[in-house]
């Protein structure tokens, strides 16, 4: 039975050390192959810094930030949503994206909510 993972890349906020050619030739591969195996979900890449927000609720007040975050030291860059067998599956799948060569994978698998499990 397959398990949905959620793969969040994170980057050097600084940019690709990587020529574009070779960051497209990869994605692309990585891509196709997933898309190929049915193996990749939804997927998109994000904007930067500059355009985010941070939300924040405590004692019933809302704190709404401006981007960007000085605790962030690499940048939530996108994210995918991929299907294995096992998360170690997942991490040889991603071990082929860019970003693992540009900076580092998360992957974290989905559960459901307690209430879900009940139904």
């Amino acid at each position: 039975m397959t398990q949905q993972y959620l793969v969040i890349h994170m980057t050097d906020s600084s940019g690709s050390p990587l020529a574009q050619e070779e960051d497209r030739r990869m994605l692309e591969s990585w891509a196709k192959e997933g898309e190929e195996s049915g193996r990749l979900g939804t997927g998109a890449p994000v904007a930067g810094a500059e355009h985010a927000k941070s939300v924040v609720v405590r004692d019933g007040s809302t704190l709404i930030t401006d981007g960007p975050f000085p605790e962030f030291k690499e940048w939530f860059a996108g994210y995918d949503l991929v299907e294995a067998d096992s998360i170690d599956e997942a991490a040889a799948y991603m071990a082929k994206h860019p970003t693992a060569v540009l900076g580092r994978v998360l992957i974290l698998p989905l559960v459901s909510l307690p209430w879900e499990q009940d139904a």
